[in-house]
C-alpha cells in the first residue's frame, strides 16, 4: 500500500477504474455496511450483525455463501441497485492532516497509489482547469458518507445493546440434498423486542433516528430469499 494526500499537482493526470470485479477487491461474501446507508442496503442485502476483531458490533450486508463469493457481480460488474460505500470508494480514504497552513487535523482525502484500480484508463480525478471531476466529487460524497457513519456506528450499538436488541441468530441454509450453509458468529435485531420497546427506550431511539436503523436491519433479513435465488442461478449457470 501507498497511501498518499491526493493534491491536483501530483496526481494531475491520474485516472482510476470506476466499474468492479474480483481484480478490484470485490470478490468478498460479506462487506462493511454503515449506519449511514442502512436505508439503501436493506432493499438489496441482508444486514447482519457481527462483532470485529475488538469484540466490537459492525453491521455487514451479506453478499455470498461461498468463501470469496459475491453473488453480485456478474460479468457486467456490479449487479444492484445499490453498492456499498467500502467497496465504492476504491482506492480511497479519509485521514485526519494538517493541510499546508497548518491548524487542527482535519479530514482529508488520500489514495493508494498501489491499488489495483489505478490505471491509465479510467476516470479522471481533476478537470484540465485544475478542479475536481465529477467522479471524485461522488468519491468524496462516499468518503463522507464512510466517515459520517463510522461516527454514528459505535453509539448505534451501545444503544441497541442497552435495551436489550441485539441476538444471536442462526443462519442456516439448504439448497438440496447435498448442499447446506451455515453462517456462523451473526448477530441481528430480535424483532419481539423492538416491537415491545416503549417508554424512555422507545422515544430514545426514535429522536435519533436508531429506531429506524433497527427496522432496516429487520426488515432486510427478507433479502436472504434473495441471495438463495441467485445462488441458484449461479449453480444452473455453471452445470
Amino acid at each position: 500500500m501507498k497511501r498518499v494526500l491526493l493534491n491536483n499537482v501530483d496526481h494531475a493526470d491520474l485516472r482510476v477504474i470506476a466499474g468492479h470485479g474480483v481484480a478490484y477487491g470485490d470478490g468478498v461474501n460479506q462487506t462493511l455496511l454503515l449506519p449511514t446507508e442502512f436505508e439503501a442496503a436493506q432493499r438489496e442485502y441482508p444486514i447482519l450483525i457481527r462483532k470485529d476483531a475488538a469484540d466490537a458490533y459492525q453491521a455487514v450486508a451479506l453478499l455470498g455463501l461461498d468463501r470469496d463469493e459475491n453473488l453480485f457481480l456478474d460479468e457486467a460488474g456490479w449487479n444492484a441497485r445499490y453498492i456499498p460505500a467500502v467497496q465504492r470508494r476504491g482506492p480511497f480514504s479519509i485521514a485526519l492532516q494538517r493541510d499546508e497552513r497548518g491548524g487542527e487535523p482535519r479530514p482529508m482525502i488520500h489514495v493508494d497509489l498501489d491499488h489495483p484500480r489505478i490505471s491509465a484508463q479510467g476516470e479522471p480525478l481533476f478537470l484540465s482547469a485544475g478542479g475536481n471531476s465529477p467522479y471524485l466529487q461522488s468519491v468524496s460524497q462516499t468518503l463522507g458518507q464512510i466517515h459520517d457513519g463510522l461516527e454514528i456506528a459505535g453509539p448505534m450499538f451501545a444503544a441497541f445493546e442497552q435495551y436489550g436488541l441485539i441476538e444471536p441468530i442462526d443462519i442456516e441454509i439448504k439448497l438440496d440434498d447435498n448442499t447446506s450453509y451455515a453462517v456462523p458468529d451473526v448477530y441481528s435485531i430480535a424483532p419481539d423486542r423492538l416491537s415491545a420497546l416503549s417508554g424512555e427506550a422507545l422515544e430514545r431511539l426514535h429522536q435519533s433516528g436508531l429506531l429506524r436503523a433497527a427496522q432496516w436491519i429487520v426488515s432486510s433479513m427478507g433479502n436472504i430469499e434473495d441471495l438463495i435465488a441467485r445462488k441458484n442461478r449461479r449453480r444452473a449457470s455453471l452445470a
